[in-house]
């Protein structure tokens, strides 16, 4: 027997060391990855969702329908990744914090501040859903996650290990002034993280409490001419009014002055100081545009005219104080008087509204997600930005059963918040549309039987993929529903095609139609003579594709 290695075995042992090593993560988040039964139990039994028709709410079918999904967050999240990928504007989510104080369960035991696993057991439950909540998002999606500090260097190493070449920003919520005692300083704040790709503008501005005045005028540093050519241009006022912009002068002329008098009583205002420097104005001429309507003229006692903005809106800042984010007044308050039920530790609504609103200000038909719903607080804030601006933004709410949760606590408040409460007129009252599902499970082995079983459990997910949810036909063989826009069709037996087609003969719209197909196939040749425009797709394979890539 040889007792040392030959040179050509040594040579190949240090290969597959090198190779071993380098699938080592050098740099980042390590924990003992711990298994989680909800995922495990994927690879036997695939999620689907039942609707709850009698917690059904339709307050106007022009409004769009909400979400509310029953069931464990895992399985709903699988579930959204065929019907929602990559369309979904902005993700909030509260999880668990992990305090040591048995608040949330792996495996279906508490973890407690003795479990030596505990950060582990946690890194593993976020890890598992941040990876499918990232297929969700939008190309400028957003994902908000709230924490303390007792995981909040944790969860920023593990962002930056999902979201690899994300940006990533974290601001800091004053949420309960009176503090919390730890055994050295008494906590009086949380932090939420802001994740985006890089590279985008995706955080708007929010109003002043105070609106300020300034002038035009730069300033700063770098504020004169030569450091920024086009800043240099004559502004037009007349009877103290602007009313237009002049041209950027060659370098080479130099006005008369700060004011300099027109025929018909036009002034040109230069941004001149009062010891005859030439400056800049803080706008370039081809952006002035854009703010004027915030511009306005003083005059000064000597009668020298000057340019001024107001600045009402402002880029949020990295730290939020007020009374408005307080847990207690605006959170527990709240949720106790919409529901009578006590609930541990709920946002205040406004700490919720104000981190979407960074975000879906602009987007009137944002769909907005949260996975970790507790008692709706998310739900509750996108209703009363949809009040202020007329919106149309839709809430998905994912939350599990324990303890009642989903029945006693969340779905009675959002459907007070709908009906209205007199207690909380302001922010209550608010129209809207709510369809409840269950998650439910087919097996998961890919036989015949499985496939015939999973097409006929998948109606409401193609409708929530569709946002069809109005029944127009109902038969053993197909059915038929719609919206607004479209409709949709789902036939159960490739034999029902001809008597499907005859039905929608006569209805005009679009249609995207779903066939059983035990292969992939399309059956482009059996609707080559219909008129109406059809998307068509098989199924389930298109729903297996996606478990197949998640569960793999």
């Amino acid at each position: 027997m040889e007792k040392t290695l030959s040179k050509e075995k040594l040579l190949a042992e240090i290969e597959r060391l090198k190779k071993e090593l380098k699938k080592k993560k050098k740099y980042g988040l390590v924990w003992e990855e711990k298994p989680e039964d909800v995922v495990e139990m994927c690879k036997e039994k695939l999620p689907v969702v039942k609707e709850v028709k009698n917690k059904e709410i339709i307050t106007d079918k022009n409004k769009p329908v909400n979400l509310l999904i029953e069931g464990d967050n895992y399985h709903s999240l699988s579930v959204l990744n065929y019907t929602h990928e990559k369309s979904i504007d902005v993700i909030y989510i509260d999880p668990p914090f992990n305090t040591g104080a048995r608040d949330w369960k792996y495996n279906n035991n508490y973890v407690d501040i003795n479990d030596a696993y505990r950060h582990s057991k946690w890194l593993s439950m976020m890890s598992h859903r941040l990876q499918l909540a990232k297929n969700l998002l939008r190309e400028n999606g957003v994902l908000i996650c709230a924490i303390d500090e007792n995981e909040f260097y944790r969860l920023g190493f593990l962002l930056e290990d999902v979201f690899n070449g994300y940006e990533i920003h974290c601001i800091t919520i004053v949420h309960n002034p009176r503090g919390v005692q730890g055994d050295n300083f008494s906590y009086t704040h949380e932090y939420a993280y802001f994740v985006f790709r890089k590279g985008l503008k995706v955080i708007g501005t929010k109003q002043r409490d105070e609106v300020l005045e300034e002038e035009l005028r730069d300033h700063g540093g770098e504020s004169l001419r030569t450091d920024a050519r086009n800043c240099f241009y004559p502004i037009l006022v007349k009877d103290n009014k602007i009313i237009g912009f002049g041209e950027v002068p060659d370098k080479n002329f130099h006005p008369k002055g700060k004011n300099v008098k027109r025929k018909n009583n036009v002034v040109e205002v230069w941004p001149i100081d009062s010891k005859g420097v030439e400056r800049k104005w803080v706008f370039a001429l081809q952006t002035i545009n854009e703010i004027k309507d915030k511009l306005f003229v003083k005059e000064k006692k000597n009668g020298e005219i000057d340019i001024f903005r107001r600045k009402d809106t402002q880029k949020p800042r990295t730290v939020w104080i007020g009374q408005k984010y307080d847990a207690s007044t605006f959170g527990s308050k709240i949720v106790n008087g919409l529901t009578g039920t006590s609930f541990p530790f709920p946002k205040s609504i406004f700490n919720t509204k104000d981190c979407l609103e960074c975000v879906v200000k602009e987007r009137k038909n944002a769909i907005v997600l949260d996975y970790f719903a507790g008692s709706g607080t998310t739900g509750h804030a996108v209703m009363i930005l949809n009040k202020e601006d007329g919106g149309n933004r839709k809430f998905i709410l994912c939350t599990n059963n324990e303890n009642g949760i989903s029945e006693e606590v969340c779905y009675p408040r959002v459907k007070k918040v709908i009906r209205g409460h007199k207690d909380y007129p302001d922010i209550t009252g608010m129209p809207a549309n709510l369809k409840y599902f269950r998650t439910d499970f087919v097996d998961a082995e890919p036989t015949d039987k499985n496939k015939i079983k999973l097409t006929q459990q998948a109606t409401e997910m193609l409708c929530i993929k569709e946002g069809t949810f109005e029944s127009v036909l109902d038969k053993k063989d197909f059915k038929i529903f719609k919206n607004n826009s479209h409709y949709t069709g789902i036939i159960f037996d490739q034999l029902a095609i001809p008597k499907f087609k005859k039905e929608i003969k006569n209805i005009r719209g679009k249609f995207s139609v779903y066939i059983f197909s035990l292969s992939d196939e399309t059956f482009d040749e059996e609707f080559s003579d219909v008129k109406q425009k059809i998307k068509l797709s098989p199924i389930p394979e298109a729903i297996l594709r996606v478990y197949r890539r998640i569960f793999k």
